[in-house]
């Protein structure tokens, strides 16, 4: 569920990027980014889960913010709980029926509302199993620098969401299984095409 949502909540990260005179291109920190996801289990336990192994670009406008462009994908099969058995269920019929890399979790931001210093409510179009809808991320802003390993700019944020599964057509088992799915993204972005 990712969020997918994750690509909105770079802009923000991006706003606060040294001044350039045009857009500029961030791609994402593959292995330093992800997305978790909870829900309630029949008021007994909370289950928790991520999503990895996402793709993403950056356009940045830094004159003008809202002019910028995220887009980001992974795969529904990248979804991991901890349990082998529930993974395989998710992927099956009653949830996302997925079976490799052609099944994708999309997000596209398509505006910024700066709130503060550091923070940003990013709106999207979060694509899931097939459906298309409206989201919005309530984004922190966590540190725009050089990275001290790559030496390049380097941007890292975390942003949060709540979806409702039903929404997207994987609505098995609700209400006992909680419709609401809590999702937190934690994101690295680094300076495209510049040698560390």
């Amino acid at each position: 569920m990712k969020s997918t949502l994750i690509a909105a909540a770079l802009g923000l990260g991006l706003m606060s990027a040294p001044a350039l005179a045009e857009p500029v291109e961030y791609t994402l920190d593959s292995s330093h980014s992800q997305i978790l996801f909870s829900y309630n289990h029949l008021g007994f336990s909370t289950t928790y889960g991520m999503f990895s192994g996402f793709a993403g670009t950056i356009q940045f406008d830094e004159a003008d913010p809202a002019n910028s462009s995220v887009k980001v994908s992974m795969p529904v099969t990248s979804m991991f709980t901890g349990w082998e058995a529930r993974d395989s269920h998710f992927m099956s019929g009653d949830f996302f029926d997925a079976s490799g890399d052609e099944e994708q979790v999309t997000f596209v931001s398509t505006g910024i509302e700066v709130t503060g210093d550091a923070t940003a409510l990013i709106t999207g179009d979060l694509t899931l199993n097939g459906v298309t809808k409206e989201v919005v991320l309530d984004t922190v802003l966590n540190k725009a620098d050089t990275h001290p390993m790559a030496s390049k700019p380097w941007l890292g944020f975390n942003a949060t969401t709540t979806l409702l599964r039903s929404d997207y057509g994987v609505e098995a088992f609700a209400p006992f299984v909680s419709d609401e799915v809590e999702v937190v993204i934690s994101i690295e972005a680094e300076l495209a095409g510049e040698a560390s």
